[in-house]
């Protein structure tokens, strides 16, 4: 049996209010209504311990203790990942040590206060992200459109899908033009040679 992945635009909702469940692209895609693509992302707060986690999203995800419900076989798009520190917490760096040689170690015994942060657990959804439709770039070339005095104007959006077109030249290349370091022969005019 296939699992069934919530269809969604965010992981929030994938876990609440899903537009519906599909195993694959093409029935995902029938669902949302145009294209999805598959990604994994955490969801919800981070606990100290497993078995809270455990028992906030009981029937959501596995659990082996016994007497616990656990979902079906098509519904195990949820699942608990260890996570070194709450997100947004940067690691404070740490000193520079200097070998010790004592005792067969190189490296002295790390101290109490260099030990790591205690492992959180966080709840990861899978499921079929609905990609939103894409915004129309502007005609013309980036690179003469940032000096338009309507550049102002443009929304983010739009900005992006200038940045994610291919470049594009300000004007077509002319038949004469050619580089410093190529030539025509005199036999063959419509060929341009690389001369090293």
């Amino acid at each position: 049996m296939s699992i069934l992945y919530p269809v969604a635009d965010t992981p929030e909702a994938a876990l609440h209010a899903a537009r519906g469940h599909a195993a694959r692209a093409r029935e995902a895609e029938r669902l949302a209504g145009g294209a999805v693509h598959f990604v994994t992302e955490p969801v919800g707060p981070a606990f100290l311990s497993r078995e809270a986690a455990l028992d906030a999203y009981a029937g959501r995800v596995d659990d082996e203790r016994p007497g616990r419900p656990s979902p079906p076989p098509e519904a195990r798009w949820a699942q608990l990942r260890p996570v070194s520190a709450a997100p947004g917490v940067k690691a404070r760096p740490r000193p520079p040590v200097k070998p010790a040689y004592r005792e067969g170690r190189r490296w002295p015994s790390p101290s109490s206060e260099d030990s790591e942060q205690p492992t959180l657990w966080r709840l990861s959804v899978s499921y079929w992200r609905i990609e939103q439709a894409a915004a129309v770039a502007p005609e013309a070339a980036a690179r003469k459109l940032r000096r338009d005095v309507t550049a102002k104007d443009l929304d983010a959006a739009v900005l992006d899908a200038l940045a994610r077109q291919p470049l594009r030249p300000l004007r077509p290349q002319r038949a004469l033009d050619i580089g410093l370091f190529e030539f025509r022969p005199p036999d063959a005019p419509d060929l341009i040679i690389p001369d090293e």
